[in-house]
C-alpha cells in the first residue's frame, strides 16, 4: 500500500471492536520506529510509550475506576464498572505521554506535546499499513494525577492518551470525511 492510500484509508476503530491479533512486543518496537520520525523541534524526543497487555489492562481498569471515584464522589457502581471496562476492550493498550522538559529556552511544553501527537499519528498510520486497527482514546483520565502517578508519570508530564490496538472483528463503515477545501484559506 502506498503512503497516500494508507493515510487516506486509515480511520479509528472503536476499542470494543478490537480483538486479537495485536502486534507482538517485537512488532511494537518496529512500529515505534515510525513514531521516532515525527517532527521534533529541538530533537527532545519527548514521547514515551507504555505497553499494557493481559492482566495489566485489568489493573489499568482498576486505576480508571479508582480515579473516577475520587474525581466524582458518589459515582454509582455501574459507572465505576464501565470505567474499569474501558481498559480491557482491546488486546493491547499503549499509554502515550510527553515527558515535558520544563522551561526549555527554545521549545515550550506545547511544542513538546505537538511532537508527541505527531509521533502518535505516525504510529497510527504504521499500524494501519501493517493491517492492525486502532483508536486514540483521550478524556478525563489523561488529566488525572490518580491515573498518571500509578503509571509512573511525573506531575509535569502530559498524558496524551491511550492507543487501543488490535484487529477489527468486522470492517466498520467507511466514515465520510469533510472536503479539505472547507478548511483551507489563502492569505
Amino acid at each position: 500500500m502506498d503512503a497516500m492510500a494508507c493515510m487516506l484509508g486509515r480511520q479509528s476503530t472503536p476499542a470494543g471492536m478490537l480483538v486479537e491479533p495485536a502486534p507482538s512486543d517485537e512488532e511494537v518496537l518496529k512500529l515505534l520506529e515510525t513514531a521516532m520520525r515525527a517532527p521534533d523541534h529541538g530533537a527532545l524526543q519527548p514521547w514515551r510509550f507504555l505497553t499494557i497487555r493481559g492482566q495489566r489492562r485489568r489493573d489499568l481498569g482498576d486505576i480508571f475506576a479508582s480515579a473516577l471515584a475520587v474525581r466524582e464522589p458518589g459515582t454509582v457502581p455501574d459507572e465505576l464498572e464501565k470505567a474499569r471496562g474501558k481498559a480491557t476492550r482491546a488486546p493491547l493498550v499503549l499509554a502515550v505521554w510527553t515527558e515535558i522538559v520544563e522551561d526549555h529556552p527554545k521549545v515550550p511544553a506545547i511544542e513538546q506535546v505537538v511532537a508527541t501527537a505527531a509521533a502518535v499519528q505516525n504510529l497510527l498510520n504504521a499500524l494501519h499499513a501493517r493491517g492492525y486497527d486502532a483508536i486514540l482514546v483521550t478524556g478525563a483520565p489523561c488529566y488525572d494525577e490518580n491515573v498518571k502517578a500509578p503509571l509512573g508519570l511525573a506531575p509535569k508530564d502530559a498524558l496524551v492518551g491511550f492507543i487501543h490496538i488490535g484487529t477489527a472483528k468486522t470492517a466498520g463503515p467507511v466514515k465520510k470525511r469533510p472536503d479539505p477545501a472547507e478548511f483551507l484559506q489563502t492569505w
